[in-house]
């Protein structure tokens, strides 16, 4: 199912790299324009200016560190500006952390919890009032699958991100905002590489293309799900998560590369 997003405008965080920059090609393939939210200035001007050339749309930048206040504030003014209104909002933007939790930083923790709960929380906050306006409005937020494992901090996380995008889904739905996490399983982007993971702790057949994820997760918030499971095999994964004993769908350690 692919609406009719032409002319519209998407705002995508963690634009610069892997499943962002993948939502904001798909997206800018259907006609919307885009604002493109991420730390590297420079990466996020190549992108808007290859973006724009392909596909006739407008890009614009706007660099910001999204566990950093002022970062955050800069986001809800675009966000809540009513003459230059965001209709799609992504919320993608998120890091990992390798270590178990006793051996990381409480500061990076916190960092952590920011950046996928309270940040998510705020600029979807922002961007709510205006499409309650407007009568029509989408919201992705990008979890994880995750979210059904016991995976430290990082599930608890995104846990809360399906919670909150299955209520907001449900109280603003009829009111014409789709809201819709998407959960992807491991798949091949620079995430798992700038956390420093070892990859081959889990199998081929466990990973997804970020092409497949987005298209997945798009399709499924048109069409107005909650909650988005890319691929059978994680759909599987999930369902066996909610009976099965935590040792069971813990998943394989991180390691170090």
């Amino acid at each position: 199912m692919t609406p009719n997003t032409a002319g519209h405008t998407a705002l995508v965080t963690g634009a610069s790299a892997g499943l962002g920059s993948q939502f904001s090609r798909q997206l800018a393939a259907q006609g919307c324009n885009l604002v493109l939210v991420a730390r590297n200035r420079a990466r996020l001007e190549d992108e808007a200016a290859e973006l724009a050339r392909r596909y006739g749309i407008t890009a614009e930048v706007l660099p910001a560190d999204l566990t950093d206040d002022a970062g955050v504030a800069a986001v809800v003014e675009r966000l809540s500006d009513p003459r230059r209104p965001v209709d799609i909002l992504v919320n993608n933007a998120g890091i990992g952390l390798l270590h178990n939790f006793e051996d990381n930083h409480i500061s990076e923790e916190k960092k952590h919890l920011k950046l996928h709960g309270e940040t998510a929380m705020e600029l979807t906050h922002a961007a709510l009032k205006g499409m309650l306006e407007r009568g029509q409005g989408r919201i992705i937020n990008v979890a994880s699958i995750a979210a059904f494992l016991p995976r430290g901090t990082y599930s608890a996380a995104k846990a809360w991100l399906v919670s909150f995008s299955r209520w907001a889904n449900l109280a603003y739905g009829k009111r014409g905002i789709k809201v819709t996490a998407v959960c992807p399983g491991f798949t091949h982007t620079e995430f798992h590489d700038r956390m420093g993971m070892d990859k081959s702790v889990a199998p081929s057949w466990a990973w997804l293309h970020a092409e497949r994820v987005v298209r997945e997760g798009l399709e499924d918030n048109a069409r107005g799900k909650a909650v988005s499971i890319p691929s059978k095999r994680y759909k599987v994964v999930a369902a066996f998560a909610r009976v099965a004993p935590a040792k069971l769908v813990a998943g394989p350690p991180r390691k170090p590369q």
